[in-house]
């Protein structure tokens, strides 16, 4: 019987060895398994980085010595910029503050401050709330149409997802990439109705704020308002971010008269012969000849859809509020100085992002 039994355990340790081979060349010739879940059309960030970045700008804002930078998405081709509201507000004078500038992406970022903030423009307050985070800004000045960050719906969006943000992080380069997944998700964000915000990995820090969270579609669904550092007791906190979802995003442009579409989502490769992967240059094909947006008026009405994105289709809106909050016109009247001592304001504004890299 002993006999028996070494002769079956033999037998067990050839066939075992068998199937190890057996194993090795399946692997050898077949590869290891894809990451699970990975969409089919996904693209290389490498990809994503080159439609999106130049949809992407960095915001200064200050008031005389006072200055604060930030991180901008662009929703629709005459000028307006998604970013947070603690960019554009002053938080000691309780006030937005009093001048404002876009700069948009140059070409190729080498880190020479000359070429790559050469194209800056300015820009105006539409509405901010101090309480979602989220500003919306008008660019003057344009001479031709800007390229657009599509939106794209947070629903499609699971725990593990991968994603990245573009930015201009403290200490670091104009127009960083960083990547990452989503970690969580959450309801009301420190308690304040109806703020939806992503938990992220991906890196951010100070001048992250105010920039997209884009998925493997090249799409917007987050703008990164907040990072976790350090615990109460002084312990280091680290890849822990939030971005505040699209979704909060798009409802809250709607109440100030401007809806945003989402865009498309591509399906896996081999369904639909209209999908195509993000353009080069962050442009997105206008789905007919109609109005392109919707800015808003002195009274309420309903909005039209900013039609940015594809297969975008009107929806009627809340229309405006009747008040807002802080008055752009109101402000700027009384502080003509600030445009006598322009090119003053942007030494300074220069001087303080190399501090800050």
């Amino acid at each position: 019987m002993e006999k028996d039994m070494r002769g079956e355990i033999d037998t067990n340790r050839y066939a075992g060895r068998y199937v190890l081979v057996c194993l090795s060349l399946v692997w050898a010739v077949v590869g290891p398994a894809p990451w699970p879940d990975a969409p089919a059309r996904a693209s290389t960030p490498a990809q994503i980085y080159a439609a999106a970045a130049p949809a992407v700008v960095l915001v200064v804002a200050s008031s005389g010595s006072d200055v604060m930078s930030g991180t901008g998405s662009i929703i629709d081709p005459t000028g307006l910029v998604l970013t947070n509201s603690h960019v554009i507000f002053d938080k000691d004078a309780k006030a937005p503050y009093r001048s404002m500038w876009v700069f948009l992406r140059p070409d190729r970022v080498t880190g020479n401050e000359k070429t790559d903030l050469a194209l800056r423009l300015q820009a105006t307050l539409v509405a901010h709330d101090p309480e979602l985070d989220l500003a919306l800004l008008k660019v003057t000045g344009l001479s031709k149409a800007l390229p657009v960050l599509p939106m794209g719906d947070p629903a499609t969006i699971a725990i593990g997802s991968r994603v990245l943000a573009i930015g201009h992080p403290e200490q670091g380069g104009l127009w960083s990439l960083t990547t990452g997944v989503i970690s969580a998700e959450w309801e009301n964000f420190t308690q304040v109705p109806g703020k939806h915000v992503f938990q992220t990995e991906t890196g951010l820090n100070r001048g992250n704020s105010g920039g997209p969270l884009i998925d493997e579609n090249g799409q917007q669904i987050g703008v990164n308002t907040s990072m976790a550092r350090k615990a109460k007791d002084g312990l280091a906190i680290t890849s822990i971010s939030f971005a505040v979802k699209s979704s909060v995003a798009k409802e809250w442009l709607a109440k100030q008269g401007v809806q945003v579409a989402y865009a498309k989502s591509f399906p896996p490769a081999g369904q639909g012969k209209d999908s195509v992967a993000p353009q080069v240059g962050g442009t997105v094909p206008p789905t007919d000849s109609g109005p392109r947006q919707a800015l808003p008026s002195a009274k309420p009405q309903p909005a039209k859809v900013l039609e940015n994105q594809p297969e975008a289709k009107p929806e009627t809106g809340p229309g405006l509020p009747p008040v807002r909050p802080f008055s752009l016109d109101r402000l700027m009247r009384g502080l003509a100085q600030v445009s006598e001592d322009l090119e003053s304001q942007m030494e300074q504004m220069q001087e303080e992002i190399r501090k800050r890299r």
